[in-house]
């Protein structure tokens, strides 16, 4: 059996009274991408953001790699954990290779290996050489979304989350981007949760999806379960809403 690396058991969250996820037990298999997936509102960058320590739930217990999440223990979590969001979250008065390094600089890594770890990264990533020294304001989106990955990687952490990373860009850079990030995916071997409201870009990268309403895991599984075997009405719905040219049952 794959072990999990980050575990949620009858987790809870609510904001001003509200609920906003669970209870939930849910496991994200280390090694894979899970792709959290549903309609807005159901939950999905909250638990993302359990996962990492950025909320506490209000009951249940989030682990990761077996330890308890929490503010004590968060910082290692963070620390082993790669963290991007839409359109890469970059600091405007950094260029592109102080984000990248930001993190590493606070470490007390020397410049040596800080730069040899940048051009690694800018080779994974295709991004160009001469893009480091300018500023995100310089940057197109693709390209932004880019360095919001490096400095994910920069410290080559055991997993890596993504809210919403391509929902910001043009139908061209998102499809070029998709394909990009899938291979870097594959080529790294880490576990990744990504979050999308888009079927289809979850039949691309997931090998396994966890569909939400409402804050409750509706199904979990193979894209092809949802397609072929779903085990709710709301599934049947969602993926018939969600039908278009990039879902077929070749993709399922």
């Amino acid at each position: 059996m794959t072990h999990a690396l980050f575990s949620l058991d009858d987790v809870a969250k609510g904001f001003t009274g509200r609920p906003a996820l669970g209870p939930i037990t849910l496991r994200i298999p280390a090694g894979q991408t899970t792709v959290l997936i549903g309609p807005s509102g159901c939950g999905k960058s909250t638990l993302l953001r359990l996962l990492i320590g950025l909320v506490a739930p209000d009951s249940g217990t989030v682990t990761f790699d077996s330890t308890v999440v929490s503010s004590s223990t968060a910082r290692m979590v963070r620390l082993r954990t790669g963290y991007v969001i839409q359109d890469g979250g970059l600091f405007s008065h950094l260029t592109a290779r102080g984000n990248v390094s930001l993190l590493a600089r606070h470490l007390g890594w020397d410049a040596s290996r800080i730069n040899s770890r940048i051009s690694e990264l800018a080779e994974l990533t295709r991004f160009p050489v001469d893009g480091l020294d300018r500023y995100p304001q310089q940057l197109s989106g693709g390209q932004r979304q880019r360095v919001g990955l490096m400095r994910a990687l920069m410290l080559n952490p055991d997993s890596l989350l993504l809210d919403e990373p391509l929902g910001a860009l043009d139908p061209l850079v998102r499809a070029d981007l998709q394909t990009e990030l899938r291979d870097i995916f594959r080529s790294l071997g880490k576990t990744v949760v990504l979050v999308t409201h888009d079927l289809g870009e979850a039949a691309f990268f997931a090998d396994r999806v966890v569909l939400l309403k409402d804050g409750r895991v509706v199904q979990e599984g193979l894209v092809a379960d949802l397609w072929h075997r779903p085990e709710d009405p709301f599934v049947t719905r969602f993926v018939q809403a969600q039908r278009g040219p990039q879902i077929s049952e070749e993709t399922a």
